[in-house]
């Protein structure tokens, strides 16, 4: 598989595992110049934006180790242009990650949920 391939399956099941979780997916693949949000959902009244990694093996860290401070300020940085798009105003929002990880779990990957991971 490829990064991209790689990438839709495990977002596709971040989709599937949020869904069960109660949030309303409302957007996946968001993207502007220079910044991508994987998932745009609902979690009651949080507008949260996800960011999901997908590993097959440790070689490159843990997935959680991919979100770096630079990760989050520009996911952050489309996340409030996102949010000016909508006329979010003053309500609240959150940035989660999902790390879908095979290493080790090659039929039923382990499945993780950070929520406001900046905080």
């Amino acid at each position: 598989m490829n990064h991209k391939s790689i990438g839709d399956a495990g977002e596709e099941i971040a989709c599937n595992y949020l869904k069960r979780q109660g949030y309303k997916i409302l957007e996946k693949n968001f993207r502007i110049r220079g910044g991508e949000i994987d998932i745009v959902a609902q979690d009651r009244d949080y507008l949260v934006f996800v960011e999901v990694k997908t590993r097959y093996s440790h070689e490159y860290g843990l997935p959680v180790e991919s979100m770096t401070p630079w990760k989050i300020k520009h996911i952050l940085k489309t996340a409030k242009f996102y949010l000016q798009k909508i006329n979010w105003g003053d309500n609240p929002y959150r940035l989660d990650f999902i790390s879908i990880d095979y290493a080790g779990y090659q039929e039923n990957p382990e499945i993780e949920l950070i929520k406001n991971i900046t905080g």
